[in-house]
């Protein structure tokens, strides 16, 4: 006999019709795209409250996490530069690299 099928309530049955201009569609359709998802998801994401981020908005939180995995690897650096009494030149190259590192950040930053 088996266990009774239970109804699915993730299923979408059900569908919401929104009457729109051309412009405005146009600027919807365009604003999902922009965020690499169907219209219908946009549109869900959207009505739910959900914060959509664009393609670049991805792509930019990625290179910012891979510069600050960059900076904490220069930090490990730099600790064990100093333990093993390293020259100042070396422990300055690993400041100045840091410098940089931190200047690519905030430029990123001010992109977003």
């Amino acid at each position: 006999m088996g266990r009774p099928k239970l109804p699915d309530t993730k299923k979408r049955g059900r569908s919401i019709t929104v009457n729109v201009n051309m412009e405005e569609y146009g600027e919807i359709l365009a604003s999902s795209q922009r965020a690499g998802l169907s219209l219908s998801e946009f549109a869900r994401k959207v009505c739910l409250g959900n914060r959509v981020e664009s393609r670049e908005d991805q792509q930019a939180r990625r290179e910012l996490l891979k510069v600050n995995a960059d900076l904490g690897r220069l930090g490990g650096l730099l600790k064990q530069a100093l333990s093993q009494g390293q020259s100042r030149e070396r422990i300055h190259g690993l400041l100045h690299t840091i410098d940089q590192m931190q200047a690519m950040l905030k430029e990123r930053i001010l992109k977003l």
